[in-house]
Formats: structure tokens, sequence, C-alpha cells
């Protein structure tokens, strides 16, 4: 495949011509100032993204976030138990026991607690009333920052 360049008479814009037809009769300095202004685009989003401009978490907070985390459910999400059957979960991140909280149909439920160190075992117990319904397990894990807040829950099936 040759290449030949040649000036035109309009001015002093370069052509590439080959047997390629995708860059024929476009003008080189077009493509040169797209990457320019490609170029422009990406240190831009840098910029904001390191200078924390951008997205959640950016700003004058000198403390990271450590997000309050529920975890291992049991009985597991949408599992069949009987009304009174116990439930626990993992707790990590709260600012401590106090600071959890956990409903059934917009209702406190008692909940005990055992301290591993790094996370919370909490456990609870469903109404004996709550019978042959679906009900969720609403949680709330209140971190020592507000943004860090976790709300979280899961479904179990009720039948007798």
């Amino acid at each position: 495949m040759a290449i030949s360049y040649k000036v035109s008479n309009a001015g002093p814009i370069i052509y590439r011509h080959s047997n390629n037809n995708y860059l024929r009769g476009k003008p080189v300095r077009k493509i040169n100032i797209f990457a320019i202004l490609l170029a422009f685009s990406f240190s831009d989003i840098t910029w904001a993204q390191s200078t924390g401009h951008i997205g959640h978490g950016g700003g004058s907070d000198d403390k990271a976030c450590v997000k309050a985390k529920i975890s291992r459910y049991t009985p597991e999400h949408l599992s069949t138990v009987k009304p009174g059957s116990e439930f626990s979960f993992f707790a990590s991140g709260s600012n401590g026991p106090g600071h959890i909280h956990v409903s059934i149909k917009q209702q406190p439920i008692d909940i005990t607690f055992e301290d591993k160190e790094t996370f919370y075992i909490v456990r609870g117990k469903l109404p004996e009333d709550i019978k042959n319904s679906m009900v969720r397990i609403s949680v709330l894990l209140k971190a020592k920052s507000s943004k860090c807040d976790t709300e979280g829950g899961w479904l179990l099936k009720v039948t007798e």
C-alpha cells in the first residue's frame, strides 16, 4: 500500500492519500483538534476526582466514612417460619448496641447483643401474634457519622 502526501492548492492543509477510504480527503488538522479536545476533557475529570469535588465522599471531611453493615441473616431471606421464631444477624460499623434498632411492621422488637469486638451478633424473636403473612425485619444501624448510617432488612413468610 503506497502512501503519498500532497499540499492542496487551497492552503497549507495536508491530506493523506492511500488505498484506505477512511481518511481520504479529511484534513489532518481536524483530527489533531479532536485529539487535543479529548485530552482536555479527560484532564478536567481527573482534576475534579483528585480534589474530591465529584461524586460522594468529597469535601472537607477529614474522616473517611465507615459504613455500618448488616450481614448473615438467619433465617435466610424469604424463608418460611413459625410465629415466635428466633432471628439473628451480624451488625458491624455501628456506634454500639444502643444504636441498633429492629422493627417488624413498624413495631420495635426487643433484641439481645453479643459483642464480638469487631461486630455484634443481634438476636430477637418474631411476635407470636403475626400469623400467615409476610413480614420484613427492618434494621437501622447508626454509625458515628450520620451519613454512614445503614438501613436494611429481609423478608420472612410466617405461617402457623
